[in-house]
């Protein structure tokens, strides 16, 4: 039982970091993006092909697995960044005024074009990191940690320790600074925030953005995690990080940290207790029992009050 809440909290980690970016969005527009999921494929594949070129190159016998993680997360990041950058500016920016059924339409829209994109021109087989690289098993590839009945990979260290750091980092970013003042000034009220100076289409789109990065820093831990990246991952992903935000709290950002974490921790305990055929089935159970007994999830729907 404790290695499967260890592996449900790894997971959960990952799930949290995409979570942030529905619940971001939903805080400040009150619109839930359904093209987050296909960012992260877009992130995963990105990524991947950045480690398969540097195993391909010699680049990662010269310089090691890590460094090449670290050029792949980025890469991945840019990359990701710019779809979400332009998913804003193209789809919700001009249906900003429109019936609140439009831009989810619209999302809705993007992450079938964007799917059905990469499946063209990428294939429907996956694409496999290079996880048999020497490289790799040199850096990650140690043998477990056993700690009790417990047994840690150094790939699970390096997935939790990436996802709180950017929990911690995201969080202190919207307390601390003014980017993160302005955007929690746009949640609470667009219209006064524009009075008084804050550029509100900037601040959205740094929001589509930064949610957009994460989702590729998820994607790249996720496709190690699964050893692949796959056309059709995002939706999949992307609706369990949703429910995830949900769990927690719609446009809450500790609500989206807590769904994710428990969510994975959930989906652990369900394969332990009753196997893994139902393994996607589990967490919307869950999220159905909470919602029935706190409808605006664990910690509260966090949005606007108009008065």
């Amino acid at each position: 039982m404790l290695q499967n809440l260890w592996n449900g909290l790894v997971q959960g980690g990952i799930y949290a970091i995409v979570a942030l970016g529905y619940t971001m969005v939903y805080g400040i527009l009150l619109l839930i993006n359904f093209a987050h999921g296909e960012v992260l494929m877009i992130g995963a594949y990105t990524g991947v092909a950045t480690l398969a070129g540097c195993a391909g190159t010699g680049a990662m016998e010269a310089v090691g697995f890590m460094p090449c993680l670290a050029m792949a997360i980025i890469g991945a990041t840019c990359v990701s960044a710019a779809y979400g950058f332009a998913i804003e500016r193209a789809v919700y920016r001009p249906l900003r005024g429109a019936p609140s059924l439009s831009p989810l339409i619209g999302a809705i829209g993007v992450s079938m074009v964007l799917q059905n994109y990469v499946m063209r021109t990428q294939g429907a087989s996956p694409i496999y990191a290079p996880m048999s690289h020497p490289a790799y098993v040199a850096s990650l590839g140690a043998s477990n940690w056993d700690i009790g009945p417990v047994s840690i990979a150094p790939l699970d260290l390096v997935v939790l320790v990436v996802c709180v750091a950017l929990m911690a980092g995201l969080w202190m970013f919207v307390q601390r600074t003014r980017t993160g003042t302005a955007m929690r000034a746009t949640s609470q009220d667009r219209v006064m925030a524009g009075l008084v100076g804050i550029d509100v289409n900037r601040v959205i789109s740094v929001t589509f953005v930064i949610g957009s990065a994460l989702a590729a820093v998820a994607g790249v831990l996720l496709a190690l995690f699964n050893t692949q990246a796959k056309y059709d991952m995002g939706f999949t992903s992307g609706m369990k990080a949703f429910t995830a935000a949900v769990l927690g709290g719609i446009g809450n950002v500790p609500g989206a940290m807590l769904g994710g974490v428990l969510l994975g921790v959930a989906e652990a305990v369900g394969i332990q207790l009753l196997g893994a055929e139902y393994k996607e089935v589990y967490s919307f159970v869950i999220l159905l029992a909470v919602l029935i007994v706190r409808p605006k999830g664990i910690l509260g729907e966090r949005v606007a009050e108009k008065v």
